[in-house]
């Protein structure tokens, strides 16, 4: 393998742009109003405090350990510390899920807003899937928007986040228009019902949060590429997720004061109809909205390229995936592999149709959740295990952050189980599960019978003792 090493280039703005824009994505821009009638307005807002506050103290685990550990992979690293080979396996391959599935999610999202901009221009019919007409068309815009954003990331990491933080400036003075337009001409009438189906609603929209706070976790991905002090690092984590926890909350509040839920029902994009209504049914500002929401499309797209790309980079660098999903361009210095790999799911989501977006935000966020929860334990394992390790960004308290971040990770885990009234839909999502799952087992004993697993625990090792 190449003795490349990833671009050390990473500032404070680029590094929030990253993760701020990895966040917010398109899911304020196409499912709010899903938030809103699953739960009501004050139920929905107390969905995303309950994510909100789980992602926070997650958050701060990370950013320990992201600031003590500062290598690619993040979880792969924290986790192997903490609790050897197979539990880094398990935790890495459960975050690749998420932000694949994110990946995924954009390039089925992208052909959504086109129907906003551009009615009616989906044809050239080609199947049904779920009860959702897959068109050749609507397709398309989705596998063109994929090969491009994979394009970008496989250029490099300066090209990927000067692209994001532009795209994340045209975000929020989209969201602050909407925000603050509907706050001010909305009324609370609007925004009853409050709570909506009970305890069902509030957590079928609580297990959705995880999808939309994901994004956090790309700064310790990334961490090999970020010219600051260990420190900042868990500084601008923790950052980028209040700021992510504040906007979902405002953008709900809006929404639901300047739309009733008979406007909600009958809208196919109700953030952009809300901005709309907010400025006198002005269709200039629903508009201006959803190129807001496209650029939310391209930096959630672009930072999960990045997530992704660099967490499959370090399990092949560790020899627990094959090597040459580990091999950096000769030019532009990426995992290219590893990016051409996301690319080839990515352009295949929108051949399943609208539904997938569904499909997708759950069984991602199920990944999600338990790489959380295994950081989380690994969080409190090293305290006790490694009590002497350099920790720029130290927690006080011991582990209490760490058994609360746990203990709501569990939670949150247990929701998407069988016989829950959130729980993972059958076939479809659990069908996504199964194949990730069976996937990651065959890849990985293929690299354990070919390497060796003392191979991979001197690599781990080295790359460790490189940075302690």
């Amino acid at each position: 393998m190449s003795e490349q090493k990833l671009s050390r280039i990473l500032g404070n703005k680029d590094v929030i742009a990253l993760a701020f824009g990895a966040m917010i994505g398109w899911g304020w821009v196409v499912t709010t109003g899903l938030w809103i009638t699953g739960a009501g307005s004050w139920g929905a807002i107390l969905a995303f405090l309950i994510g909100g506050m789980l992602v926070i103290f997650v958050g701060l685990t990370y950013a320990e350990l992201a600031s003590a550990l500062p290598l690619a992979g993040g979880e792969h690293v924290y986790t192997y510390k903490a609790m050897g080979r197979t539990a880094s396996f398990i935790a890495t391959w459960a975050i690749i899920l998420g932000y694949v599935s994110v990946v995924a999610f954009e390039a089925v999202a992208l052909p959504t807003v086109f129907e906003y901009l551009i009615p009616n221009y989906s044809i050239g019919y080609l199947y049904t899937i779920a009860d959702w007409d897959v068109t050749i068309t609507w397709a398309g815009v989705g596998i063109l928007g994929s090969v491009l954003i994979a394009w970008i990331n496989y250029r490099g990491i300066k090209l990927t986040t000067a692209i994001t933080f532009i795209l994340t400036l045209l975000i929020v003075i989209a969201g602050i228009l909407l925000i603050t337009g509907s706050t001010a001409t909305g009324n609370v009438e609007n925004m009853e019902p409050f709570f909506e189906k009970g305890m069902a609603g509030l957590m079928t929209v609580v297990i959705m949060t995880p999808f939309m706070f994901v994004g956090f976790d790309v700064i310790p991905q990334a961490a090999e590429e970020i010219n600051l002090p260990q420190k900042r690092i868990g500084q601008l984590l923790i950052f980028s997720v209040v700021l992510a926890v504040v906007w979902y909350i405002a953008v709900i509040f809006g929404v639901s004061r300047v739309l009733s839920p008979e406007d909600i029902g009958a809208s196919s994009l109700v953030t952009a109809d809300a901005m709309a209504k907010a400025f006198g049914d002005s269709q200039f500002m629903g508009n201006l909205l959803v190129l807001g929401g496209i650029g939310g499309i391209l930096t959630s797209w672009l930072g999960f390229y990045v997530g992704g790309s660099r967490a499959i980079y370090a399990l092949a660098r560790a020899g627990m995936l094959p090597e040459s999903l580990g091999e950096l361009h000769p030019k532009y210095n990426t995992p290219y592999k590893a990016i051409i790999l996301i690319g080839v799911f990515s352009t295949g989501a929108p051949l399943l149709g609208r539904p997938a977006l569904v499909w997708l935000v759950d069984a991602g966020g199920l990944g999600l959740v338990v790489a959380w929860l295994m950081v989380a334990i690994s969080f409190i394992i090293l305290r006790k295990k490694a009590p002497d390790m350099k920790r720029p960004f130290k927690l006080r308290g011991g582990t209490t952050i760490g058994w609360i971040a746990a203990f709501m990770a569990g939670g949150i885990t247990i929701l998407y189980m069988p016989g829950m009234p959130s729980a993972l839909i059958w076939p479809y999502e659990w069908v996504i599960v199964g194949i990730w799952v069976i996937l990651g087992l065959i890849l990985y004993k293929v690299s354990m019978a070919k390497y060796g697993k003392e191979y991979a625990d001197k690599k781990m090792k080295d790359e460790i003792d490189r940075i302690a």
